[in-house]
């Protein structure tokens, strides 16, 4: 693939920007506002997200197939503008169950438009050699809430939540869109790939399939119940709202710096390293954070650390593991449970926290980080007996 690669990824990073802000951020500025406006519960409005990654984890592997057989540039064509199909449903939804539809249909946009099929993308255009281009998008991406909560929260201030809404709609159709269309490349098919089944796995690799696929699961559930409940796990623990906000602000700022260095090693070690570096940092943050053995920010950045270079380690992992030829088929069959899963952690967070209050969420979330770090060690111990079939 002769195509240079900056206009590609700084392509794709435009459109994770936007993708991720407008959808996976997008309830952070717009529920309370939703909900002064409506009248609707606050726990109904919310669980449209749930609604919304519910869809996308189960189209998923159908998404993964979609860019086997037709390229990436299309599929992420139809999930940008279902994003803003959603979008405008949203904007005009006056009913519970509108809104709800709305986020269903969002939901089917982000299976065909965030990171997973963006780094199919990238490995059905540069095979084995993905591993840099889906690091540099990941800092792109690390970009999405600081860019996207003050353009959101600018927008509702000129325009309300219903504003918000339609504006994003706007950009992917007008901005977005086009740019996937025009920047990012064509790839041929592959049609000896698609008649013989490209996920098709040997026993071995189903064993490291499942491994990849608990270590995603449960790094789905640690992450969306932290985003979702970690203020509210702060403030239990006798911090004032500004304080928990301020600490929270450091999770981003991680997450980029550890991706820089990910970056400077210009992949020389086996992406499995970078997991167990992820599992191992987040799980060590999340027992500093859980036993307060150390300042709370400092416990956070380690998390974010983590957090940070677990997206690079699930996009370059399974290209290592399972090569090039099922790497789209494999992301979208990965990408299942993994969003299955934090479409179930807001209620199973809130459920903790109300049977064991803060200390019993975070030991939770502890324990979950501890298991992760042991599924990044096995990984780790088996991942020879799978390299030979990456060809």
């Amino acid at each position: 693939m002769t195509t240079r690669r900056w206009p590609v990824i700084s392509a794709l990073g435009i459109v994770q920007i936007f993708a991720w802000g407008s959808s996976y951020y997008l309830m952070a500025v717009l529920a309370a506002p939703i909900v002064q406006d409506t009248g609707w519960p606050l726990t109904r409005v919310v669980v449209a997200v749930s609604i919304g990654l519910l869809c996308a984890g189960l189209t998923s592997p159908l998404v993964g197939r979609a860019i086997t057989r037709h390229g990436g540039r299309p599929v992420l064509a139809v999930g940008i503008a279902l994003l803003a199909a959603g979008l405008l449903i949203l904007a005009a939804a006056q009913t519970l169950a509108v809104f709800w539809f709305g986020w269903a249909v969002m939901g089917l946009g982000m299976a065909a438009g965030l990171y997973d099929p963006a780094f199919a993308t990238l490995g059905r255009l540069y095979g084995r050699d993905a591993r840099a281009a889906i690091t540099t998008l990941t800092l792109w991406g690390g970009f999405a809430a600081t860019i996207c909560w003050p353009l959101s929260a600018w927008l509702l201030g000129q325009f309300g939540w219903r504003g918000v809404a339609a504006s994003y709609a706007a950009i992917h159709l007008c901005l977005c869109l086009p740019i996937i269309l025009w920047l990012i490349p064509k790839e041929p098919q592959s049609p000896s790939t698609t008649k013989r089944g490209a996920a098709t796995l040997t026993p071995d690799e189903r064993l490291v399939f499942l491994i990849l696929s608990a270590l995603m699961v449960l790094a789905g559930l640690l992450v969306t119940t932290l985003s979702i409940h970690l203020l509210t796990i702060l403030q239990a623990r006798g911090m004032s709202l500004n304080e928990a906000v301020a600490l929270g602000m450091l999770i981003g700022p991680a997450q980029v710096a550890s991706r820089l260095l990910e970056m400077a090693g210009r992949g020389r070690h086996h992406p499995a390293w970078t997991m167990l570096a992820a599992t191992c940092l987040t799980a060590l943050g999340l027992m500093l954070l859980a036993t307060g053995l150390v300042w709370p920010g400092a416990a956070l950045i380690l998390h974010g650390a983590g957090n940070g270079i677990f997206s690079i380690a699930r996009g370059a992992l399974p290209m290592t593991l399972f090569g090039p030829e099922r790497y789209a088929e494999i992301m979208g069959r990965l990408a299942r449970p993994s969003l299955l899963a934090q479409a179930a952690a807001p209620m199973v967070g809130a459920w903790v926290i109300a049977q064991g209050g803060a200390t019993g969420a975070l030991m939770a979330v502890m324990a979950l980080a501890g298991i992760n770090a042991f599924f990044a060690v096995l990984l780790m111990s088996l991942r020879s007996r799978v390299a030979s079939h990456a060809v």
